[in-house]
């Protein structure tokens, strides 16, 4: 048994929110395409259309505008793999490159000192119901709010935004595989969390945060058929993250992204696939 490495090969749509649309390694795509039409039709203002892909969420994931202001407005290309968006309170470039067959996304954020933001790489995997997602055991796991009706009766503390455990099974919750269909949906936020991997049957895809001074985390997104309410799909999101919370309205001090006096915030985000290749020794 020899575990090797699958060149990665990406695609993005800069006019339509800078949107990853497909993360190909080998004979495999790893982004999920969404059942939502509409998508090159949005404007800035409307609601989030689930088309899959990765999408980039800024300066917050939930709330308002729901899944940030960037995903809905056109990108700039500035230079080779180069695009930016500019909006009133702050800029983002971001070069996005495969050479090597790993990819590798580099992003800068100017913006006034003291401005506090949260980011998302919104990544949508088409997995099987075998997969799961490999995280240090005992993490501390938030869990939101949609979590509450899947744990005993007084479990959830009251108003709170989010309730914390141990990773892999906050609450008792067990989180890391994703399973058939069960007709639940749970978001989640891995704390300190940088580097995770997921793995289904003999692929691997690892995903790494990298950005110094900030919180990196790892947000899950289980939507097994229990989400949209009226019509519900299947839709499985591992996020790497700035700061560790989805609404940028219930972030603490310490739990949202914050420029320093320079005026910036640079990070990357590296993203390698591996497949295991089964033999018979001699």
């Amino acid at each position: 048994m020899v575990t090797r490495s699958v060149p990665l090969r990406v695609e993005y749509d800069a006019a339509h929110g800078g949107r990853w649309t497909s993360l190909r390694g080998g004979d495999r795509q790893w982004l999920w395409r969404g059942p939502e039409p509409g998508r090159h039709e949005v404007r800035p203002g409307d609601a989030f259309v689930d088309a899959g892909g990765l999408e980039e969420c800024l300066p917050t994931v939930r709330g308002e505008p729901d899944h940030g202001e960037v995903w809905s407005r056109p990108w700039r290309t500035v230079g080779p793999d180069t695009v930016v968006i500019e909006r009133p309170t702050f800029t983002l470039s971001r070069r996005l490159t495969d050479d090597g067959g790993v990819v590798v996304a580099d992003y800068r954020l100017t913006a006034d000192p003291g401005y506090r933001f949260v980011w998302a790489a919104h990544a949508l995997l088409g997995l099987s119901p075998d997969a799961y997602l490999d995280a240090p055991a005992g993490t501390p796991t938030r869990l939101h709010p949609e979590a509450a009706a899947l744990l005993s009766p007084g479990t959830w503390p009251t108003d709170a935004p989010w309730l914390t455990g141990a990773w892999p099974s906050p609450a008792g919750l067990t989180l890391d595989t994703f399973g058939a269909d069960d007709g639940t949906a749970v978001g989640a936020v891995l704390l300190d969390c940088p580097r995770v991997q997921v793995i289904d049957g003999d692929d691997r895809l690892r995903m790494e945060l990298e950005c110094d001074g900030q919180p990196r985390s790892t947000a899950l997104w289980r939507n097994l058929g229990g989400w949209p309410q009226d019509c519900p799909y299947r839709s499985i999101g591992v996020e790497p993250m700035l700061g560790s919370a989805f609404d940028l309205a219930d972030a603490g001090p310490a739990d949202a992204a914050v420029v320093p006096p320079a005026g910036e915030v640079t990070w990357r985000l590296t993203i390698s696939a591996h497949r295991i290749h089964r033999g018979h020794s001699r």
